[in-house]
This record gives structure tokens, sequence and C-alpha cells, in this order.
């Protein structure tokens, strides 16, 4: 092979054959063909024609009447099918045309198109057969192929939980391989590859690859300080943000202009805590979407300061080119449950109601919470009551909306009624559970929650301090110091420590916690 690409599979993997799924026959055969055969010069138009007006069925149709189609023809329908949003006929239609028997060969434009449609349908398997076909038939890959390959394996490996373990856990990183292979890189693969460390969580490799990038000489488009700037943020970095920052300013309004850019300068800031920085810049965009209000707002809301984003939402409605969505309503429903005022709280869901025809599930839940951190856990329940629809979400928000305003019994209740229906227990399930057990000072209760984490072996952030403070508060206080001093052999956190010493204070055992203590 003299291509420079890693071979992912063995070089004779078979392309699998894809049936689409919106139909067992792609294209129907008849004793007549549905579509006369038409003079070579105009078929492509024509098929280009089909394509556009969404009918590539037809296109195809109109296909198998040609005696020898060239690839330019097949190319056209597959990608007629890609813009028609049916990856899935493509990627058949892909190996219809290399398994058919005249043998049309596949040029870059058929790879390309057929990768694309691999990444939009999360096709792992069928990718890496795509581009071991590509190595056995052409043996100098173009810039459109490399691009297309570094896109399919970053898309789909995102989604393939076991293969991000091993490309990071091993060392051997696919996308990055395959980078590797070609010196010459436009800056759409180094964009590519620099997403592929962001959603990796490699934020310093990111970094890296932008400043290498620079170096090179190769100039920075709009998505790659998009990119680039979740990192940085995610890094803490606010000496380089600034410095990225400043770089963005000088390459001209352009840059600064676009709105997915801007978005991401204050969502960078925001994340910084730099919420007056991110303000200015917000103040300073003529043209504002959806997407830069709602990442104000919600840095607003995340940074704790949940009264200028509601002045911010407030100015969003008042606002005649601002379009709000789910996102927008879900932040200002958190900033009102940060204040924890119950008349605020009715008025943005009478707006909300008033708004949204149906209200969405996540929605739903944000009002609950909302309600149940106003001391209002009836008007809660009232409304998971008559929920349509409810999701494990739904169920864990309304447990905890009651343990958390002492309505103890009914959160066990919902819980059994959760077990009832077949519904899974998970580690919010179970906080909720533990919680409600301390609080009545039933061990009986908090046993058997013990006993379903060992069986189902569940571990989860704050477990250890959750139960020692259950058996603690329940009496118990040699089970919660067993577990203490044994079976939590790792390094204890603070809320632990505090749980214990708690205990020992609650059962009058003074000289104990003092122990514990020192």
């Amino acid at each position: 092979m003299t291509s420079g690409f890693p071979l992912p599979l063995s070089s004779t993997l078979s392309i699998p054959t894809y049936t689409p799924k919106t139909s067992t026959h792609l294209f129907p055969t008849t004793s007549q063909p549905i579509v006369q055969p038409i003079k070579t010069p105009t078929i492509r138009s024509r098929l280009s024609k089909l394509c556009k007006e969404g009918q590539p069925h037809l296109a195809g149709q109109l296909l198998d009447t040609i005696p020898k189609p060239t690839t330019v023809l097949w190319n056209t329908i597959i990608i007629g099918f890609i813009c028609n949003n049916m990856p899935y006929e493509a990627l058949f239609l892909y190996t219809q045309m290399k398994n058919s028997s005249l043998a049309t060969k596949c040029d870059s434009y058929t790879y390309s198109s057929t990768l694309k449609a691999c990444a939009e349908t999360r096709s792992l398997k069928f990718g890496k057969a795509v581009h071991c076909h590509f190595i056995r038939c052409q043996s100098n890959p173009s810039r459109i192929v490399f691009n297309s390959l570094l896109n399919m394996y970053s898309t789909c490996l995102s989604t393939a939980d076991k293969e991000i373990s091993y490309c990071i856990g091993s060392g051997y990183d696919l996308v990055r391989k395959v980078f590797d292979t070609r010196r010459k890189r436009n800056v759409i693969a180094w964009n590519t590859m620099m997403s592929w460390y962001v959603k990796t969580q490699r934020y310093i490799e990111a970094v890296k690859l932008f400043r290498t990038m620079t170096k090179m000489g190769i100039q920075p488009s709009a998505v790659s300080f998009v990119n680039v700037f979740p990192a940085l943020s995610k890094l803490g970095d606010f000496e380089n943000a600034n410095t990225l920052y400043g770089m963005l300013l000088k390459l001209g309004s352009e840059y600064v202009s676009d709105l997915f850019v801007v978005s991401s300068v204050i969502f960078m800031y925001s994340e910084l805590g730099c919420l007056d920085m991110a303000k200015v810049i917000f103040d300073c965009c003529m043209e504002r979407n959806t997407e830069v209000w709602n990442t104000m707002i919600g840095g607003y809301v995340q940074n704790n300061r949940p009264i200028e984003g509601i002045n911010l939402f407030i100015q969003a409605i008042e606002s005649e080119h601002a379009v709000l969505d789910d996102v927008t309503f879900l932040s200002a429903l958190t900033a009102v449950s940060q204040l924890q005022l119950l008349r605020l709280a009715q008025q943005l869901h009478a707006f909300i109601l008033k708004n949204l025809s149906v209200l969405p599930v996540i929605i739903l839940n944000a009002i609950i919470v909302m309600y149940s951190r106003c001391n209002s856990v009836e008007t809660s329940f009232k409304i998971f009551h008559n929920m349509v629809e409810r999701d494990g979400v739904s169920w864990n928000t309304m447990v905890s909306a009651f343990v958390q305003n002492g309505f103890d019994e009914e959160g066990l209740m919902l819980v059994y009624e959760m077990q009832k229906q077949g519904l899974a227990i998970d580690s919010i399930t179970v906080t909720a559970l533990l919680s409600a057990a301390s609080n009545l000072r039933n061990k009986d209760i908090g046993k058997q929650v013990h006993a379903y984490l060992t069986r189902h072996g569940i571990q989860f952030e704050g477990m250890e301090s959750y139960l020692v403070d259950m058996y603690a508060k329940s009496g118990s206080v040699r089970t919660a110091q067993l577990l203490f001093e044994k079976n939590f052999t790792h390094d204890k956190d603070q809320a632990t420590w505090n749980a214990m010493i708690a205990g020992y204070t609650q059962n009058g055992l003074i000289e104990e916690a003092f122990v514990v203590f020192r």
C-alpha cells in the first residue's frame, strides 16, 4: 500500500450490506421502466434536478435505465440522498455501486460522500470498510477524502465510548493517526482534529494544536476559534483566552461578526468567571441570535447571579428580534429557583404556558424543581401528577423535592411506585432515599438501601458520607464507625469526616468526636 493511511481493520474486510430503513426495495423493478431512457448529455442534469427537487428515489429509478452509468452519475445520486437527509440510502447505493457487475470505479467524490453518510449515521464499522476499500483502490489520497476520513472517525468514535477509552488509554489515537498521514493539511483538517481533542476532553492538546497550526502559517477560521475557546475555559487559562481573543479582533469584522464565534467567546469568559467581560462583548454585538442570548443568560445563572439573568431574560422578551427557545426558558427557570421567589415563579410559569403550546418534559422537570425550591412542593406534585409523559429525571426530581421539603414518607412512597413501574433506581434516587432514612431515623430503610447498593455494585460520589450520616442519625453509631474505619479504606472526603463527627456528637459520644476531629 502506498497511500500512507493506516489500515483500521484487515484489508480484506468486506463492505457490509446496508438496507435502507425507509423501504425494503430502494429501486423498485417493474416490467416496464418507470422513467424512460434519456440521451447521455442530459442525464446528469436530469438526475441533479430530481435530487434538488427532493426526489432522489426517482433519480435512482432513472439510473436503472442506463446501461453503463458513469461514476459521475452514481456520485450525483449518492450526494442527492445525503442532501435530502437520507444517509442510509446513500450507503446502500454505494454498496450497489461497488458490487455492480459493471465494476464502476469509485473516485474521491464517491469516497468522501460515502464517508459523510457514515458520519451522519454513526456507522463506524461501515466507515472502516470504506476506508479499507479506498486503500485497496487508490494510491494517492486527495484532500477531500482525507478530510472526510478525519470527520468520519472523529464523529463515529465520539459516540463509541469503548473505542474512545481504547484510543486514549492505549495511546493509540486512530483520528490522530489519520491526521499525521498527510503533511499538507488545510484548516478544515486542523479544525476537525481540534474538535476531536475537545470531545475527548484533551484540552491541553487542543490548545497546543491551535498554536502549532498558527505557527505553520495557517490562518485560523471562525470554526478554529469556536473549537479552541471551550478548551481554554475548561483549563481556566485566562491569559491565553485574552491572547487568542486579541488575535480574533485583529483578524477583522468577518470573524468578530460571526455569531457562533461571539457566542463561544461569551461562553468562554462566563466559564472563566469574567461575566463583566462577557457582558461587554454581548453589548457590542449588534445582531444577536438565540444562541447569543442563551449563552449570556446561562452565564449569569451558572455563576449564581440570577437577578442579572432574569433582567436579561426580560430584555430578550422585550426585544423585537429575540427568539426564545427551550434553553432560554430553562435558564430563566433555574434563575428563579436560585432566587426562591414564589410570586416570580408563578409569573414565569404563566408566561411559559402562554408562549408554548406543548411543554416538553425537560421544561416540566425544571418547573417542578423551581416550585420545590420556592417551598411549594404541593404545586410541584400537581405538575408531576398531570404530566402525560415522565422520564427518569421527572421521578427523581419529584422524589428529591419531597425529601428536601421534609416530606420524607411521601418521597419513599414515590420510590416504591417507581419500582412497581420497573423504573431504574440510580445514584440520585439513592441519595434521596438515604436522606429520607436519615431524616426519619429509620435504620431499616437505610439497611435496605445499603444492601441494594452492595448487591448492584453501585458507587457514586458522596455515597460514604450519606451512609455514615444515615447510620449515625438512626442510632447505629457502631455500624457507622465500622463503615468509616474499615469499608472506606480510600481517602475520605471532608463530608465523610464531618458526618462521623456529627454522628458521635448527636449520640452523646463527645470524646469519640474529639478523637476523630484531631
